[in-house]
């Protein structure tokens, strides 16, 4: 990927988040330091709404299951579940003794869970009644670090997965609608720790393995990506239907000019029995650009790029002294295979049968 298939112009200021909406195809959110939401319609390239209800700037964006509900936090300390069409501010919480950072829609609970940071300075998540955000329904402590704590909840098994920028563990809980309502349940530990985490959509699992969550790792220190598979361990070889029940596919459930006229619909679901290798039917072709050369003293600086970094020339040289051990290798066997010609060749000289 080297070249933008579009490029979206209509913030003020740099933008710090962008969110696919859930269920409708080509309709994009992006919140930018300008304070401003902006939902994009890609099918015409242009902003078609804005949501101008923060003060500040915006540091999380999180969408119900059918995309009808938009909840935000904000640096002014602020909760909000907001109408994405319309702008409009359903609930509000002023977070003053939990200072929220990451928010997350617990699927069709109709729940919000909050990570941020107590009146204490430690790390806490919270659970809030999206219909309700007067107070939070529970609030629990986790540790006294500093690294924010990123939460990504898996709708299909209930599980809560909460891991900390700069931490090397992973945290798990279930969540119920009855109380506790949380239940820690262990946790992934690794040495390495984390800058940041992705995750694969659940079409990419690995079914046969019983692979209910696989998260992308960015270690810090190593420069590399590593994956995590949750796995749930079965002895049976069979597919489990109560691990794997129907999940949102890879099919939009609406058209931008159908949601933008008021439409919810929830996510066609799909079995990962069957349709985990289907590939999708909406495919984005980049643009077929010709393969240009720059050629100074017999040498295409283009394939041959110059490395920019200590490690990047370490690992050139290696490979050119693996290249010249190869090379040497190959002139040590053919020079074997001349001497053997030229004796073979001395021998038929010699022998008097041939003359």
């Amino acid at each position: 990927m080297t070249e933008a298939l579009l490029e979206l112009h209509g913030h003020s200021r740099r933008v710090g988040l962008v969110e696919w909406h859930p269920t409708t195809n080509n309709i994009l959110f992006s919140a930018g330091y300008d304070y401003k939401v902006l939902i994009w319609n890609l099918d015409i390239g242009e902003p078609v709404k804005m949501i101008d209800c923060h003060t500040d700037v915006i540091l999380c964006m999180s969408f119900n299951t059918d995309g009808s509900l938009l909840t935000t936090t904000c640096k002014d300390k602020k909760l909000r579940v907001i109408e994405p069409r319309s702008g409009r501010v359903l609930q509000e919480a002023n977070c003053k003794n939990h200072r929220v950072n990451r928010v997350v829609f617990l699927g069709n609970m109709k729940r919000l869970l909050t990570t941020g940071v107590s009146r204490w300075n430690t790390r806490q998540i919270a659970l809030w009644d999206q219909e309700d955000l007067s107070m939070p329904m529970i609030e629990e402590e986790i540790d006294g670090l500093s690294g924010l704590l990123f939460p990504f909840y898996d709708a299909d098994t209930h599980m809560l997965y909460l891991a900390g920028k700069g931490d090397g563990n992973i945290r798990y809980y279930e969540i119920s609608t009855e109380k506790p309502y949380l239940s820690y349940l262990m946790e992934f530990r690794s040495p390495a720790p984390q800058k940041g985490l992705g995750v694969m959509p659940k079409h990419g699992l690995d079914v046969s393995a019983c692979e209910v969550f696989r998260f992308y790792k960015l270690v810090t220190l190593k420069g590399l990506i590593e994956p995590i598979s949750m796995i749930v361990p079965r002895r049976s070889d069979s597919y489990q239907e109560d691990i794997y029940p129907m999940t949102p596919g890879t099919e939009p459930a609406l058209t931008p000019d159908e949601w933008l006229g008021g439409i919810n619909r929830d996510p066609v679901l799909m079995s990962l029995k069957e349709g985990y290798k289907k590939s999708s039917k909406v495919v984005f072709k980049a643009p077929i650009r010709e393969k240009k050369s720059v050629v100074v003293n017999g040498i295409d600086l283009l394939e041959n790029v110059p490395p920019r970094t200590e490690n990047e020339l370490l690992r050139m040289f290696f490979r050119q002294q693996d290249e010249i051990r190869r090379l040497k290798e190959e002139l040590a066997q053919k020079d074997i295979r001349l001497r053997q010609l030229q004796l073979e060749l001395k021998n038929l000289h010699n022998n008097p049968k041939n003359c």
